[in-house]
């Protein structure tokens, strides 16, 4: 276990770092300049940010420690933001994605997002980490299928997946994404530990 020092000044550093990351997609959208990026960039794009942020998860001491050490339930918390799939469907009504991405993806999201919430309200009772495992396998089946659906759609139709490339949407590989996947392996790590180390 660690100090509460320790603890405070994890949370310092990952929330600084969660902010400066997050800045530099905002600028990057902002400026158009992932706007011509091809769907194998775009895929690029998640996995390396995916594995530089667990490699800073594993080689930065007050990074891993946070980590580790973190209550579950705000890794959980974070994928409310997968509500996000209404905002798939809204814009396949508007024609600016394409049906065959909008609506499996964000019925997956959506679905995950509700277990998530569903997860949170569960007492911490003995049998909370079953739970959590298999919500958190059900939702890194989602979001791998979410990235190899963007990728097989924007391989065939470039164009019908312009709005990943563009605020908001250029958020999701470029920052929510690889969080969400990053925060699925975390979980398996610590569910995978002792009960009184997670």
């Amino acid at each position: 276990m660690i100090s509460a020092n320790s603890q405070r000044a994890g949370n310092g550093v990952v929330a600084s770092a969660l902010i400066a990351w997050l800045c530099v997609a905002l600028v990057i959208g902002a400026g158009g300049w992932f706007r011509n990026a091809t769907a194998p960039q775009m895929a690029a794009t998640v996995w390396i940010l995916t594995a530089i942020a667990l490699l800073c998860c594993w080689r930065i001491g007050l990074i891993r420690d946070w980590a580790m050490h973190v209550d579950l339930r705000w890794l959980v918390l974070l994928h409310v933001t997968r509500f996000i799939g209404f905002y798939f469907f809204w814009l396949y009504q508007r024609d600016e994605l394409p049906f065959a991405f909008a609506v499996p993806a964000g019925w997956g999201d959506d679905l995950v997002a509700a277990l998530a919430l569903v997860l949170l309200a569960l007492p911490r009772m003995r049998n909370w980490k079953v739970f959590l495992v298999i919500w958190n396998t059900i939702g890194l089946i989602d979001i791998i299928f979410v990235v190899v659906l963007a990728l097989r759609i924007g391989l065939t139709d470039w164009q019908s997946m312009h709005a990943l490339r563009e605020l908001p949407l250029s958020l999701l590989p470029m920052f929510l994404v690889p969080l969400i996947i990053t925060s699925h392996v975390l979980i398996f790590v610590r569910a995978a530990r002792a009960p009184s180390q997670s």
